[in-house]
């Protein structure tokens, strides 16, 4: 049932003087007030005005010229109360907005339709969905322009029920084939899990606007399915589709994720060629592309020509400086954003503290914390993460436990799983093994984290428990994450794995591992083979680890990419401490630089040193 909402009478709005600015006939004289509002032109002029002030979202002058209407009575009007119900709407005061609603007389399907849209643009699902059931209550017909409301606020709820009730409703209203209701419809389906149904209502649809190409792009860009986003955006050109910069920021996050650089920045130039580059929206997803490939540069660039940034091209460009270990440049950005009146949200802090994190920056970790509630944030579980991290890492393992054990929420799989990490780090097996407890009793379903957990059980020597956790990771149907590194050579992607004798230059790929192998063993380099926590022979440890996928990609890099061209490598689980020694060799040896990209950050070898200064 959906929730029932109490009708009882709210406060009216607050009156505020008329500004200094306001001499224009657009608020009425009060000596003449009735007079004024009785002609037509007038009356014309007040919706105009009301427009006007929706789309400047200015409530100073929207709440005095609302109190100007009360005073003429002409708030009974139903396109007057239409307006001021979408006034409030669009500066984000809902609950005056069905203040209004219920002081119209005559509630028309316009006003049941503001309110509805007004709910659900201001993420209040459930009261969209109630005043929806209400309105259909009353034996009022829904229109083409309240669907798509009550469609919203189920794809919020993650209600499908109530969504494929709706539907039906839509069938039966005859306005199944309407390119805005079905654009709705699919966008439901696929924010509910429902990318198949989804995909079958876009393809049955009529008429397609660039909606109804954008939802399905952008569904197919949350649901990690890379090459249908791709494949769809190429027919939306095809079709001579006149996209937009939403369509343009789903596809370029599609680049971000599978690190297509070379189509990212062609993408890039397709948007500077339609006059897209300086939205906030698709600047924040170049910002994204480029840090996620290892461009930080070019990341930059863009961050500083767009004129109008918003929240999250400032979250972008800070998540980008932190991954990239820019400390110094995440704070300043931090202090910049402040000063032109951006407040900082949840995903802000986590990337301040991210960045502190990989730097080993306690002190700097703890007053980010704690400037949250400043802002009015309480920390969640992530942020309570982010700080264990923190401190596990800058070996601070007993103040990390005093964190965890005082946290006012109950600790997480991530947060035990920091911990883990801290332990591992500073060797403090008996504390891993603690915490690998914690993980297994909170049943863990992640791949990575029982592989931390059974090493740490390897580490303190608790062979048997290794051994149960790997078993318990089986029967679960929890299958190890492979090992993958990848290279982009223009638009071909060289991927390997371990060991891997697959690639067609196998052959020069071992030979040009074992020549820079020679070369680094005279430079200094000693294999450190205590991180493979197996009961085999020094022999076979050397083996394994000489040839993980990461080095097999630099070495095919070597020998492929002109020499004065950077080296780029992704991979997709955290870089082993023996190989981030050895790359840090291999780029002394070949004079390369040398950026990898692992699961948490990024590294840039450059002379035999790292950007994280070995802390990572």
């Amino acid at each position: 049932m959906l929730l029932q909402v109490s009708k009882g009478p709210l406060q009216h709005p607050v009156h505020l003087s008329v500004p200094a600015t306001a001499t224009l006939n657009s608020y009425p004289n009060p000596q003449n007030t009735r007079k004024q509002f009785s002609s037509e032109e007038t009356y014309k002029k007040i919706c105009i005005l009301l427009l006007s002030i929706s789309h400047s979202k200015s409530l100073r002058e929207g709440v005095q010229l609302h109190a100007r209407i009360i005073k003429s009575g002409l708030q009974v009007i139903p396109l007057i109360s239409h307006h001021l119900i979408n006034f409030y709407s669009k500066s984000q005061r809902p609950l005056d907005s069905r203040q209004i609603f219920f002081e119209t007389s005559q509630k028309s399907l316009i006003a049941w339709s503001s309110i509805i849209s007004a709910f659900a643009q201001n993420e209040l699902p459930f009261l969209a969905l109630d005043f929806f059931r209400q309105m259909l209550n009353d034996g009022i017909k829904p229109h083409e322009h309240i669907f798509p409301s009550a469609t919203k606020s189920c794809a919020s709820l993650s209600r499908l029920d109530i969504g494929q009730s709706i539907q039906s409703l839509i069938v039966k209203s005859g306005f199944y084939f309407d390119v805005f209701v079905g654009s709705s419809m699919v966008d439901m389906y696929a924010k509910c899990g429902e990318i198949s149904t989804a995909r079958k209502l876009f393809d049955e649809m009529p008429e397609r606007n660039v909606v109804s190409w954008t939802c399905m792009i952008y569904a197919y860009d949350q649901l990690g399915e890379n090459e249908e986003a791709l494949l769809l955006f190429k027919q939306a050109l095809l079709e001579d589709l006149d996209v937009n910069d939403f369509t343009f920021t789903s596809i370029i996050r599609v680049c971000s994720a599978s690190t297509h650089l070379e189509l990212g920045k062609q993408l890039h130039g397709l948007c500077f060629k339609m006059s897209f580059d300086s939205s906030s929206f698709v600047g924040s997803s170049l910002v994204s592309l480029y840090s996620k490939c290892g461009v930080i540069e070019e990341a930059y660039l863009v961050f500083d020509q767009i004129p109008l940034k918003n929240l999250g091209m400032w979250n972008s460009m800070l998540i980008g400086c932190a991954q990239h270990s820019h400390t110094k440049k995440a704070f300043e950005l931090f202090n910049e954003m402040v000063n032109v009146k951006i407040s900082p949200n949840y995903i802000t802090f986590l990337s301040l503290l991210y960045a502190c994190s990989h730097a080993g920056l306690v002190k700097e970790g703890k007053y980010y914390f704690k400037l949250m509630k400043d802002y009015g944030i309480e920390p969640g579980y992530q942020h309570y993460a982010s700080l264990v991290d923190l401190l596990g890492r800058a070996g601070k393992l007993k103040e990390a436990v005093s964190v965890i054990e005082n946290m006012p929420i109950k600790p997480t799989e991530c947060i035990w799983g920091a911990l883990l990490t801290g332990c591992r780090i500073h060797g403090n097996t008996k504390l891993a093994s603690h915490a690998a407890d914690k993980v297994l009793e909170l049943g863990s379903t992640s791949s990575g984290l029982h592989i931390l957990v059974s090493n740490a059980y390897a580490a303190a020597g608790r062979w048997e428990d290794a051994a149960k956790a790997r078993k318990m990771m089986k029967n679960k149907g929890v299958k190890k994450v492979t090992g993958l590194s990848w290279v982009d050579e223009g638009n071909r992607v060289h991927a390997f794995v371990s060991g891997d004798k697959s690639h067609p230059r196998s052959k020069e790929i071992y030979e040009k591992l074992e020549e820079l192998g020679e070369k680094m063993e005279l430079a200094g380099y000693i294999a450190d083979t205590s991180l493979i926590l197996k009961e085999v022979g020094s022999e076979e440890k050397n083996e394994v680890i000489r040839y993980h996928s990461e080095r097999l990609a630099i070495a095919f890099a070597l020998i492929d990419f002109p020499p004065q061209r950077p080296i780029r490598v992704m991979k997709n689980l955290r870089v082993c401490g023996d190989c981030h020694t050895a790359i840090k060799f291999m780029s002394k040896c070949s004079q390369r630089i040398i950026i990898l990209r692992d699961y948490n950050r990024f590294h840039r070898f450059e002379d035999g040193k790292c950007s994280c200064g070995d802390f990572w």
